[in-house]
């Protein structure tokens, strides 16, 4: 059995996490900052489809330079939802979890970036 490259790996973190945001979209209603115009609702299923959108692009060769530089750009703009879901949290076990896991948006961010430059030229070599 061949063992799952980065990339490949990346686009199912990407997408099993924007399906989930179909699959329980109160926690991510819940986490929509508040500033955001319109209903938290239309934001979780928006950001949904592009993380699916994104793991697509993604996991095919040909879009996959692209694919991995939307990822940055994902893990970028759902950064304000995740500081929103800390200031929030209800208890302090939450708070110190949501608290937690803000520096790992970087890594994740440097992963899409390495999927990136890993690509190259052959898009099948990540």
């Amino acid at each position: 059995m061949k063992t799952p490259n980065s990339a490949q790996a990346l686009a199912a973190f990407v997408g099993g996490a924007g399906i989930m945001h179909f699959v329980n979209p109160a926690f991510f209603d819940a986490i929509v900052p508040k500033a955001l115009p319109g209903s938290a609702r239309m934001w979780t299923y928006v950001s949904g489809v592009a993380e699916v959108a994104v793991a697509a692009a993604v996991a095919n060769p040909r879009t996959r330079r692209n694919g991995a530089l939307a990822a940055v750009a994902l893990f970028v703009a759902v950064y304000p939802a995740n500081i929103q879901a800390a200031v929030d949290a209800s208890t302090s076990g939450e708070k110190a979890l949501t608290w937690l896991r803000l520096p790992l948006q970087f890594p994740m961010i440097a992963w899409a970036l390495r999927v990136r430059r890993a690509t190259g030229d052959d898009p099948s070599q990540v």
